[in-house]
C-alpha cells in the first residue's frame, strides 16, 4: 500500500496509523477512517481487484488546501468482540480503548485541539458513537484529558452504520445480515451462537443511539445508504436499508451510495460510485472546522476556569472561613495547580468536585488570613494521604 506521494506505508492491525500528512505544513485537522465488523484498517477501505487503498491515494490530494491528516483505525472485530460471548472485548471497551488511542496520538504531537472528522463504515458507526459517549460523560479529575476527543469533534461521515430503529426484531435481523456478509460462511453455519449472541445484544446497541441522540446537534453528520442489495443465499436484500443507515433527522445530510454493504466504502478512482459526495463532505467539514472548534476550546477553558473558581468559593465557605470584608477571593484558575495554560488537551468536562485542596500559608509579616492566600490543588500532594 502507497501514499499519494507513492511511499509505502504498512497498516497496523490494531490501532491507529497515519496514512498521509501533510509534508511542508503543520495538518489542520485529523480525519479517521474507523472499520466494522470484522473489517480491516486496511482491506475495508481497499477495492478488491485494483487495491486502491483510498485514505492514502485518492483522499489526500483533495484535502491538499485543508491541510489534513489521514489516520485509520484498526481494532480486534471479529463477531466476538461485539457480544457477551468468548471475548469480553465488548462495543464499550472498543470505545475506550478508541478514546486512549486518539487522545495518545494527538498529545504525543502536541495537537490536542485538532479538529476531529470520522469516517465510518457498518458497526464500526456505533464504536465511533459510544466513543464519543464515553468521551463526553468523563468528569473525573484524572481522567478528564480524555474528554478532548468529544470536544474536538466536528463531523462524521456514516457509511452503512445501522442507526435506530422501533422494531427490536428488525434491528436483530440487520445484524445477522451484517454477519452473513462479513463472515465467512463457515462460521455462519458452525458457530450461529456467536450470531444469536450479536442479536440478542441490540438492548445495548440501541440504548447507543439514544444516548448519542441527545449529542447530534453539536456534530454535522452525514448519513450514506447503500444503493445495490447483497445476494444473501440467492435472495437480494438491503443489508442495512435506507430507514436505518440514513434516517430522518433534523439539520444533517442523507445520501446514497450505489454500492452494495460491502463496497460502499471502497473507491477504485474519483469517478466511482459514491466518491464526490463523500470526499466533498469530508473536504467541507475540513474546511469549516478548524474555526468552529477552536471557539469550543475556548468556551470549554471558560467553563473550567469559572468551576475552579466556585469550588474554592465553596471550599473557603464549608471551612467556616471568609475573606476579610471588602476583598474578592484571589484566586484564580491560573493559580491553582493543575490547570492547563498552554496545552489544553487535559480539559474541563464537568464539575471536578472532589478534588482535594488546602491553603498555603502567608510569607513571613503577612495577615494571619487575607486575600492573598492561594489555594493550591494538592490531589496528588502525599501529605493529605
Amino acid at each position: 500500500m502507497s501514499n499519494s506521494r507513492g511511499q509505502r506505508i504498512p497498516v497496523n492491525r490494531y490501532g491507529l496509523t497515519e496514512v498521509y500528512s501533510p509534508a511542508d505544513a503543520k495538518p489542520n485537522v485529523d480525519v479517521i477512517f474507523v472499520h466494522g465488523l470484522n473489517g480491516d484498517p486496511h482491506n475495508t477501505w481497499t477495492t478488491e481487484v485494483s487495491k486502491v487503498f483510498w485514505p492514502s491515494q485518492l483522499l489526500p490530494p483533495v484535502l491538499e488546501d485543508e491541510k489534513a491528516r489521514v489516520l485509520v483505525y484498526g481494532y480486534d472485530a471479529n463477531v466476538t468482540s461485539f457480544t457477551d460471548g468468548v471475548s469480553k472485548d465488548k462495543i464499550h471497551n472498543h470505545a475506550e480503548t478508541l478514546v486512549a488511542d486518539v487522545y495518545s496520538n494527538r498529545k504525543l504531537r502536541k495537537a490536542g485541539e485538532r479538529p476531529i472528522i470520522w469516517v465510518t463504515h457498518s458497526l464500526g458507526g456505533l464504536v465511533v458513537k459510544r466513543a464519543l459517549i464515553h468521551s463526553s460523560e468523563i468528569r473525573g479529575v484524572r481522567t478528564e484529558h480524555l474528554r478532548s476527543v468529544f470536544v474536538s469533534t466536528y463531523g462524521i461521515l456514516f457509511l452503512g452504520t445501522p442507526h435506530h430503529g422501533s422494531d427490536i426484531a428488525q434491528w436483530g435481523n440487520r445484524l445477522e445480515w451484517i454477519c452473513s456478509v462479513v463472515l465467512p460462511k463457515k462460521i455462519v453455519d458452525t458457530e450461529p451462537q456467536l450470531v444469536d449472541a450479536l442479536k440478542t445484544n441490540n438492548e445495548t446497541l440501541q440504548n447507543i443511539d439514544r444516548q448519542f441522540a441527545q449529542l447530534m446537534t453539536r456534530f454535522h453528520i452525514y448519513f450514506f445508504h447503500e444503493g445495490k442489495p447483497t445476494n444473501l443465499k440467492g435472495t437480494l436484500r438491503f443489508i442495512v436499508d435506507e430507514t436505518s443507515a440514513s434516517p430522518t433527522a433534523p439539520d444533517v445530510e442523507r445520501a446514497v451510495i450505489q454500492a452494495d454493504h460491502s463496497n460502499m466504502c471502497k473507491f477504485e478512482n474519483d469517478s466511482a460510485p459514491g466518491f464526490e459526495r463523500v470526499v466533498e463532505g469530508i473536504q467541507r467539514y475540513a474546511e469549516e472546522a478548524p474555526a468552529t472548534i477552536a471557539q469550543r476550546w475556548e468556551a470549554e477553558k471558560k467553563e473550567r476556569s469559572t468551576v475552579i473558581q466556585a469550588e474554592a468559593a465553596e471550599l473557603y465557605s464549608s471551612r467556616g472561613s471568609r475573606s476579610p470584608a471588602g476583598h474578592g477571593l484571589t484566586a484564580s484558575a491560573a493559580s491553582i495547580k493543575g490547570v492547563p495554560q498552554s496545552d489544553s488537551s487535559s480539559t474541563f468536562g464537568g464539575s471536578s468536585l472532589g478534588r482535594q485542596h488546602k491553603a498555603l500559608p502567608p510569607a513571613e509579616g503577612q495577615a494571619s488570613f487575607d486575600e492573598n492566600w492561594i489555594l493550591e490543588d494538592v490531589t496528588n500532594d502525599k501529605s493529605m494521604a
